[in-house]
């Protein structure tokens, strides 16, 4: 009987001692079998030949998850030096986010293979020493000590597999047969694809911190949906089914593919999956280390744009909603199939986790409940770009782990494939990859009258400078005990509202909208308005789905990433209470009328002309209404015209104030109740450069 890979270790138990062995000897077997896969490599020079342009070539690889493991059990202080610098550094990023057409061109001088070989031993020795050391308390969980090396082994087992598809698009006599690396060597005829209907459900995702296996940041937070009810295709399309599309000419049919497809199509000149190998009038799939006669009843392996023109393709040969599945709908198959995760002490029920083949094996060889390779055999794209749970956080230790896939560039791929071991054979597993790369990948499709969703809510991060400070200015920490700005101004002009009618408010220059939503707990309704549609951008996104992501400057080049929630902060329920709009204060649209309530905050100061702004604001105001003005009066002429300033300056030999220009500009038809006072802010730049300001407060009352 084939000996079983170690399955990822549970993180609980009564016996730590146990457990540290349990992890050394997980440790070790994962890096045996990943440098046995670089024993597919015919020759040295196989090393230093590129697969793809898109990529190192195989020696990066070979170096990349040894220096990984060195790197960040030194950030854990796990690890008191390193061990080679400069290898710690060659081999410390990949390239893996790249489109199709953007080629690396940069030239390393590689060490030897032997060097490399050497430098992987003396860590296994280094991490070693560490797991017999380290002290252990189970269980282990996010913050512990032995989670970074955890996270290394599970990285180690990441690149198992994409080294694995890199040395499957190396040139064949670069590699070599391995007798721990034999394929599947049965094939028969490809079933008739047919279709299972699948009952609606709900779908509960998301680890929780307390969970017992080791997971990457995506995974943790919670995600629940109502899944209405589809069908599934019962096997995966095998090369057999796909066989039909490319025969009916649909690499030459613009109209089956996607605009980001379309594109790739013609620039790759792609006329049929990459690892179909044309022989005369028959074809023959390549392997990882060899060629075979086309397995018509293996899964077709391809990228998102291939499966999904076939989706295209199939649904207008049928007339029937054809698609890839979205992650949701997976998770419908999952529970329908009645898996669990696969056993630690016998073979998994599915080609997976190195169990049964190094290769992908008939699409009709495991069978889960009426479906088949529900998990396993190859990964199955999905509909689904990839995006972060409520909840989500990044491991300070890896926050790029996820982060640069939130651009609804990256697709989710479900179920793992022959080779996908340790967390990725996990349930909860989730991994995406840009649309146009190869891995062993093939798909299912679905048919559903509802439409996938084009890209999840809030899955980009604010990178912007200036947008990213005011999310934190707005809706971040509190630095060196001073209140936020934005509650503070609306608690004072809610407290100076007392018994007066509260229907409508404007927050003049709401920037991101902080002021405006919590001036909606008191109000009725309140418009939000920034001459920035940028700025208001940000109260958009909350207002529609709740959440703000940013990063933030922490030194140098350095970011870390923010998640706020209005749930957090005591503002979700009045989301429904506040709209944004672009505008200038100084020439606002006539029905902007009737509030009840005007907060200006830090807007005068920086309007081209504040008195036509002051002359004019009684006109937007109920009689008895207030005007809440803040600003530190930093007078600027790159934002004010001197001509305009109403304060800061010398008149008739005497001092001018802003104050007192107020009074003068607002006097017609106002008087001033409450102020001047002093509320202080900060604004965040760097972790240790911040500004610290006053502004002064006054409230005016609508008398005329």
């Amino acid at each position: 009987m084939r000996t079983l890979f170690n399955r990822t270790p549970l993180l609980n138990g009564s016996d730590a001692e146990r457990k540290r062995q349990e992890i050394r000897e997980y440790f070790h077997a994962t890096c045996d079998r990943y440098e046995q896969l670089f024993e597919t490599l015919a020759s040295d020079e196989a090393f230093y030949r590129k697969s793809i342009s898109l990529r190192h070539p195989l020696i990066f690889y070979f170096g990349h998850t040894a220096t990984f493991f060195i790197n960040k059990l030194v950030l854990a202080g796990l690890v008191p030096q390193r061990l080679n610098p400069d290898f710690e550094s060659m081999f410390a990023i990949g390239v893996d986010e790249m489109s199709w057409d953007d080629l690396d061109e940069t030239n390393y001088k590689w060490p030897t293979v032997a060097e490399v070989r050497a430098y992987r031993a003396e860590m296994r020795r280094v991490i070693d020493e560490v797991i017999a050391n380290t002290p252990l308390v189970l269980p282990i969980d996010w913050d512990h000590r032995w989670w970074p090396i955890l996270m290394g082994i599970e990285h180690e087992r990441i690149h198992l597999e994409t080294s694995s598809v890199l040395i499957r698009q190396h040139a064949l006599h670069y590699v070599k047969p391995h007798p721990e690396w034999q394929p599947c060597r049965i094939s028969g005829e490809a079933p008739r694809n047919d279709v299972v209907s699948i009952p609606a459900g709900q779908v509960k995702l998301g680890k929780p911190a307390s969970d017992q296996t080791y997971g990457w940041d995506n995974e943790y937070g919670s995600h629940e949906a109502e899944v209405p009810a589809f069908q599934a295709s019962r096997y995966l399309v095998s090369n057999r089914e796909y066989l039909g599309f490319v025969e009916a000419g649909g690499y030459g049919n613009d109209s089956y593919w996607e605009d980001e497809g379309r594109h790739w199509k013609e620039f790759t000149k792609a006329q049929h999956p990459t690892f179909w190998v044309p022989d005369g009038s028959a074809w023959r799939l390549r392997l990882m280390t060899e060629e075979v006669a086309m397995p018509w009843d293996w899964p077709a392996e391809v990228n998102y744009h291939e499966a999904k023109a076939f989706c295209n393709w199939k649904k207008a040969e049928t007339g029937q909603p054809v698609r890839l599945p979205i992650e949701d709908e997976w998770y419908r198959l999952h529970e329908v199939a009645g898996l669990a995760e696969i056993p630690a002490d016998r073979p998994a029920t599915a080609n997976l986790h190195l169990d049964h083949y190094a290769s992908s094996c008939p699409v009709t060889e495991f069978r889960h409940g009426e479906l088949y390779d529900v998990v396993g055999n190859v990964w199955q794209w999905t509909e689904t770009s990839i995006y972060p749970f409520d909840g989500f956080k990044v491991h300070p230790l890896y926050d790029d782990f996820t982060v640069p896939t939130y651009d609804n560039r990256h697709n989710l791929m479900k179920g793992g494939s022959w080779v996908s071991c340790g967390n990725e054979a996990l349930k909860s597993a989730r991994y995406a990859f840009r649309r146009h790369f190869f891995q062993h990948a093939g798909f299912r499709y679905v048919i559903s009258e509802y439409d996938a969703p084009e890209a999840m809510p809030a899955s980009h991060y604010e990178t912007d400078k200036m947008l990213s400070e005011y999310a934190e200015f707005h809706y971040g920490d509190t630095y060196y005990n001073v209140p936020n700005f934005s509650k503070a101004l609306s608690e004072i002009a809610i407290a100076a509202m007392q018994d007066k009618p509260a229907r409508r408010a404007l927050d003049l220059g709401c920037a991101a909208g902080r002021a405006t939503f919590e001036l909606a707990k008191h109000f009725e309704h309140v418009t939000g308005i920034d001459f920035s549609a940028r700025f208001i951008g940000l109260g958009v996104q909350l207002a529609q789905q709740g959440v703000l992501r940013y990063t933030l400057a922490d030194e140098g080049e350095l970011v870390f990433y923010k998640e706020r929630r209005l749930a957090d902060l005591g503002l979700d329920g009045v989301r429904d209470k506040v709209e944004f709009f672009q505008g200038d204060a100084c020439n606002l649209k006539p029905h902007f009328s009737g509030y009840d309530l005007i907060l200006a905050a830090n807007l005068i100061d920086r309007l081209y002309s504040p008195r036509k702004f002051l002359g004019s604001v009684h006109e937007r105001l109920n009689l008895g209404g207030l005007l809440l003005i803040a600003s530190p009066y930093t007078w600027l002429e790159e934002h004010t015209p001197r001509e305009e300033w109403i304060g800061g300056f010398k008149q008739s030999g005497e001092n001018l104030s802003t104050l007192d220009g107020l009074k003068i500009e607002l006097g017609p038809h106002f008087r001033l109740v409450q102020g001047p006072l002093e509320v202080p802010f900060v604004i965040r730049e760097t972790r240790r450069k911040f500004q610290h300001t006053i502004s002064e407060v006054t409230v005016w009352e609508k008398v005329r």
